[in-house]
């Protein structure tokens, strides 16, 4: 487990430095996205990353790395617009960089502390997955998102949006942990 914990948190610190550094271009313009969108993003993202794998051609040329730190980042983003609609004072807090850089944080720790539960209930079985497979379940949880997306938020038994959020920000660090091993 530590070694996984120190994994994890080198590519969540590569995501972060990325999302902080765009934060420096092009300030909170994120936080004009309704969730859907924001879905839709994540939606873009793993679906190209599943068409360069079912066909090996990459015409664009950013890299599938990229694609998934973009589903880190575009995680964190869901989770904090979250966090805004609960606490709109916080979209002001985040006119300051270190505000924002605290915020992201603490989705990030959220994040971690799930995976570190779950994997220890599942026995690092992400390790032994194909990565081609855990973009699939990516998928299937965006699917999930915009069926409760289109369900006006309402669920009978399901986990929530956030635990979406969470599950797919976690697969994607799984996934870029695979591709530097």
């Amino acid at each position: 487990m530590e070694q996984t914990l120190s994994e994890y948190q080198a590519v969540v610190n590569r995501c972060r430095d990325l999302f902080l550094a765009k934060a420096r271009d092009y300030g909170t313009s994120w936080t004009i996205l309704r969730m859907p969108s924001v879905t839709d993003q994540i939606y873009i993202k793993a679906e190209r990353i599943r068409t360069i794998q079912e066909t090996m051609v990459n015409k664009v040329g950013d890299s599938v790395e990229g694609e998934f730190i973009g589903i880190v980042n575009y995680c964190i983003i869901a989770l904090m617009l979250l966090k805004i609609d609960e606490s709109p004072e916080n979209e002001a807090k985040l006119a300051e960089a270190a505000a924002l850089a605290n915020f992201y944080d603490e989705q990030a720790t959220w994040a971690r502390e799930v995976m570190v539960q779950k994997n220890h209930d599942y026995g690092e079985a992400w390790r032994k997955m194909r990565i081609s497979s855990i973009t699939d379940l990516i998928l299937m949880k965006i699917h999930r998102l915009k069926q409760i997306e289109d369900n006006e938020g309402k669920t009978e038994v399901s986990e929530g949006v956030s635990a979406n959020y969470i599950d797919m920000l976690n697969y994607a660090v799984f996934c870029l942990i695979r591709m530097e091993g």
